[in-house]
């Protein structure tokens, strides 16, 4: 089949290669004119307008969008969306709000223009291993873009999962439930660590866990990947973003009542990943100081982390700085 692929970055330029690599004619557009000239190399039609991008379809025309969510997609839907005419059908393959999208998918169903929503698990190994496609939308409009979403899903990996809106809100709550994995790998992970007694070599055992053990996955995968170079990750800084699915889908279990304890607790541990002087644990520490007495700890000076020693100028004496995990 032939569509246009809008955004080609880490996804949508792989998604455009595979479906190029899977035998589709694939028109190609990025505000970045080097990966516009990347796809074109590989046998896409490149153009250099977005408005042009209609144009350079024959009805019915399929233009996935596969861009940041809120305010980038919404300007692209509206500029490509005078080109469009009954019978076309959009695909929104970001992260997109479910609500927003259901909006916009009616608005759209009245000039006779179908939208539809692909939840696209996979990231940076999708172009070879395939796209974890959620879609939702009508069935006629699904129909339409099936050829494509059967390239680039590996086989089993997509499935039509309701209507418009659907797809996302299915996404949104993958989202939700990868930030629990992590969170739960982190931890346990972590806790190895601080068992220094044990020696353990977290490398090999994320190695042995991937064969045979109840909690291989595919994070455990990326994490002994992650591992392998330098196992106390000493380059990376412990922030961890979040990119609205996550707080999406606790925002949705508060509404429809439905306990999520580990899905928020994640959430709300990335928020605090962001604080390395979080004033909330200060607070705490001086609030067991005053009920208890329990020894607080000093700011360690700049260039003596994990240097050991004591504090110092507390009421309730001095306290040992705890030694490096």
């Amino acid at each position: 089949m032939k569509l246009a692929m809008v955004g080609l970055g880490r996804m949508g330029g792989n998604m455009a290669q595979r479906l190029l690599e899977g035998g589709h004619e694939v028109v190609v557009y990025d505000v970045a004119a080097e990966a516009r000239d990347r796809l074109a190399k590989l046998g896409g039609t490149a153009v250099d307008a977005l408005a042009d991008v209609a144009t350079a379809l024959e009805p019915p025309r399929v233009v996935w969008l596969m861009l940041p969510a809120g305010e980038i997609t919404d300007q692209a839907l509206a500029t490509l969306e005078a080109g469009l005419e009954p019978g076309d059908v959009a695909v929104d393959g970001g992260n997109s709000y479910y609500r927003s999208f259901v909006a916009d998918a009616a608005r759209l169903a009245g000039k006779g223009i179908a939208y539809v929503d692909a939840g696209t698990s996979g990231g940076v190994w999708g172009l070879t291993e395939g796209y974890c496609l959620m879609v939702g939308g009508t069935e006629e409009a699904v129909k339409t873009v099936e050829p494509a979403f059967l390239t680039l899903a590996p086989q089993g990996g997509y499935a039509h999962v309701g209507p418009p809106g659907a797809g996302h809100f299915v996404k949104m709550v993958h989202n939700g439930i990868e930030y629990g994995l992590m969170q739960a790998y982190a931890e346990g992970f972590e806790l190895m660590r601080a068992a220094e007694e044990f020696h353990l070599d977290l490398h090999q055992i994320a190695g042995i866990w991937r064969y045979g053990s109840v909690v291989r996955s595919w994070l455990l995968d990326l994490t002994e990947r992650a591992l392998a170079d330098d196992a106390s990750l000493s380059t990376i800084r412990g922030w961890v973003d979040d990119t609205g699915e996550g707080r999406w889908t606790v925002n949705e279990a508060v509404e429809r009542a439905v306990p999520a304890p580990v899905i928020t607790a994640a959430l709300y541990t990335r928020f605090m990943s962001r604080e390395p002087d979080a004033y909330q644990a200060k607070l705490l520490a001086a609030m067991r100081n005053q009920f208890g007495g329990h020894a607080l700890h000093a700011e360690e000076p700049v260039g003596q982390a994990g240097a050991g020693g004591p504090t110092g100028g507390e009421p309730h004496g001095a306290a040992q700085e705890h030694p490096p995990a």
